[in-house]
């Protein structure tokens, strides 16, 4: 699954007329870097929503026929919501989940997250750096991870950012009653059960969010 349904308002100008995820890093779309990954692991299906500008997304991946659109034209759900929306076309189990705002160098973030998941212990698995680390990410931090990857809340102490690929499992999305609803209410709950996980990315990301962030990230994939 991968998000492209927002606004992209921190972009100001960019995205007057165009959505976030194609606007180029590095002379490649930010929604390909995404897909590039998601291919090289040869996934059977990747689905991709879209709110705003949903149009010009679905013209950009009209050569990419495993790509099918989860079309949230009529409200946008954000990140819960879209998820469970899109789940009819996901298929049942567990899904890699991915931001089209984010730039990864190093291991595949996708490989390394299914080389970690253990559906045993797991509900979700985060990909995390230290906020130090996450090249032109502002914040402290999200998440605290004990020696065996389970995760807590910072709740403003310096730890572990997000970066923008996780597993999930889907069906516990029927819990919630809103239509649109952020995942940080999932993982809370996961928080809460003690089966929310986190693992180190193996390379770097940059948080491509605002129009600074481009020539940033462009300097991380340059470096490799």
């Amino acid at each position: 699954m991968l998000f492209a349904a927002g606004f992209g308002t921190r972009m100001g100008a960019l995205t007057r007329d165009r959505p976030k995820p194609l606007i180029e890093v590095g002379g490649k779309a930010l929604i390909d870097h995404a897909l590039d990954l998601a291919d090289e692991i040869a996934l059977s299906r990747v689905v991709v929503n879209t709110h705003y500008h949903g149009d010009q997304i679905r013209r950009h991946l009209a050569e990419r026929p495993k790509v099918k659109i989860s079309d949230e034209s009529a409200e946008i759900l954000e990140t819960g919501g879209g998820l469970r929306a899109a789940r009819p076309l996901l298929g049942a189990g567990p899904v890699f989940v991915m931001n089209s705002d984010s730039v990864w160098t190093g291991v595949n973030p996708l490989r390394e997250l299914a080389k970690a998941w253990d559906p045993a212990r797991m509900d979700v698995l985060l990909l995390l750096l230290p906020a130090a680390q996450f090249t032109a990410h502002k914040g402290r931090g999200d998440f605290l991870m004990d020696a065996d990857g389970r995760l807590e809340r910072a709740n403003g102490r310096p730890g572990l950012s997000y970066i923008g690929a996780h597993i999930s499992r889907t069906d516990q999305l029927d819990d919630f009653v809103e239509r649109a609803f952020s995942l940080n209410q999932l993982w809370d709950a996961a928080i809460g059960r003690g089966r929310a996980f986190g693992m180190v990315h193996d390379g770097g990301c940059a948080d491509v969010g605002y129009p600074e962030a481009i020539p940033l990230a462009e300097e991380l994939l340059s470096n490799g």
